[in-house]
């Protein structure tokens, strides 16, 4: 027999299955303390990849203007550095729009996690030409490596996303969470 505090315990407001979402679990419900920490791991994990990111680009950029005439290089350089301020400025608007994009038509968690399937499926095949395309972009690689920052920085500073948005209005029209 359960407690007498469990048993006079008016029905929960929480549905019967909260359904798990990518990266958040089933933390973005309650946006509790798990949720925020398991957000700031994302943040944290990512300003390490983007650091790894950011110094192979200059690395390989490097090998790349020892190439250049002394003139040319000075050029080059300054062109760099004007593309790698403006690029994350870049990065973090074409993440906005899609998020606003995605946030006008959310998907559902099933719709959600089949999207992001078919955007891995796709990225694979661009990872074995990205190979290649990496020492074919070494002259501009910090600009590219900066718009990157910009995109992560644009994804992760969201209040709320998308997927969240779509799992409460999935939780909305299927109260049973059937």
């Amino acid at each position: 027999m359960g407690s007498r505090a469990s048993s006079d315990a008016p029905a929960s407001r929480t549905p019967a299955k909260i359904p798990a979402l990518p990266g958040l679990g089933t933390t973005w419900y309650e946006r509790g303390t798990r949720y925020w920490l398991r957000r700031v791991r994302t943040a944290v994990l990512l300003l390490i990849v983007m650091a790894f990111l950011c110094f192979a680009a200059v690395s390989l950029y490097r090998g790349f203007r020892t190439v250049l005439p002394p003139g040319v290089r000075t050029v080059w350089d300054w062109a760099q550095v004007i593309a790698s301020c403006g690029a994350p400025v870049w990065g973090w608007v074409v993440q906005r729009r899609g998020l606003r994009r995605d946030l006008q038509d959310p998907p559902a968690p099933g719709e959600f996690r089949s999207r992001k399937r078919d955007e891995t499926r796709r990225s694979t095949g661009l990872a074995l030409a990205g190979r290649v395309g990496v020492l074919l972009a070494a002259p501009v690689l910090p600009a590219l490596a900066a718009w990157a920052v910009g995109w992560c920085a644009g994804m992760l500073t969201v209040r709320e996303y998308p997927s969240e948005v779509g799992a409460r209005r999935w939780l909305q029209e299927h109260p049973s969470g059937t």
